[in-house]
């Protein structure tokens, strides 16, 4: 029996909480070599920095992005109302599911965001009279890093070649920059919150990754029934005026059939 009232809210705070927790906790399982690699660069002295981000980098597509991935896979079923789907099942479907894709388009992100952070960094150090170039590169870093929050929500959404996925997630990016920026917002406060504080920190390992799938993929489904409202509209649009069209010839027929007859029927050229 469905619980009411306080103890009935009391519980759903309490199912949402382990749901998060679960998936969060799995996320960080499946992208541990990742998570590993790149551990020294706040663990560690400057030197080795560089050598940890390389080495983190390579895993990253083979590790982190089809782990992400299968949280959007579950995501995806939270936001489209399925919040009752078995939670592992769904996640290491998702994993297997989309993973040649989510690699692929690892690879491509992680090249896209390694070139723009080596760019912005020789221009902040090494070129001071093009510094404000590297302001530049910030954006860009921004806008690269919200298609690729895309790119996972449109790979566990459609089904679609990965050149495609690609392509579509930054246009949907540069194409909706409200929705942009609401997910850049959303996101940057959990962040934010989760290293604000030692004593929030634990954010970070429970509720971080799978919070901020749930909102980058309830904004990104949001655009989509949007865009699938318009392309019915429009499609409505064009039945209605071929319906017009095809009235409207049927009728000049008909005027042309009885001009061309006589007061009794027959053919007045006769």
């Amino acid at each position: 029996m469905e619980m009411k009232g306080m103890m009935g809210g009391l519980y759903k705070i309490s199912e949402w909480i382990m749901r998060l927790f679960v998936i969060n906790i799995t996320w960080i399982l499946c992208s541990a070599p990742y998570i590993l690699l790149l551990g020294p660069v706040f663990t560690t002295a400057t030197e080795s920095h560089g050598i940890a981000l390389i080495l983190s980098s390579i895993v990253a597509p083979f590790t982190l992005f089809p782990a992400t991935a299968a949280m959007f896979a579950v995501a995806r079923k939270w936001v489209m109302g399925e919040t009752d789907v078995p939670l592992l099942r769904t996640f290491f479907r998702g994993y297997k599911e989309n993973y040649k894709q989510s690699m692929i388009g690892g690879i491509v992100f992680v090249l896209l965001l390694g070139i723009l952070i080596a760019d912005m960094k020789i221009y902040w150090t090494e070129l001071q009279s093009l510094k404000f170039v590297s302001y530049l590169f910030i954006g860009l870093l921004i806008l690269i890093s919200v298609s690729l929050i895309n790119f996972f929500s449109m790979v566990v959404h459609y089904h679609m070649k990965t050149r495609h996925l690609l392509r579509n997630a930054v246009l949907l990016t540069i194409g909706r920059p409200i929705r942009t920026l609401s997910t850049i917002v959303m996101c940057g406060v959990i962040i934010f919150i989760s290293f604000s504080s030692p004593k929030l920190m634990f954010i970070i390992p429970f509720f971080s990754g799978s919070l901020i799938a749930v909102i980058a993929f309830w904004n990104f489904y949001s655009i989509y029934l949007k865009l699938q409202l318009q392309a019915e509209k429009a499609a409505e649009a064009a039945a209605e005026a071929e319906a017009e069209k095809v009235k409207d010839e049927s009728g000049e027929n008909e005027t042309q059939v009885v001009l061309t007859k006589g007061p009794e029927g027959q053919d007045s050229s006769k």
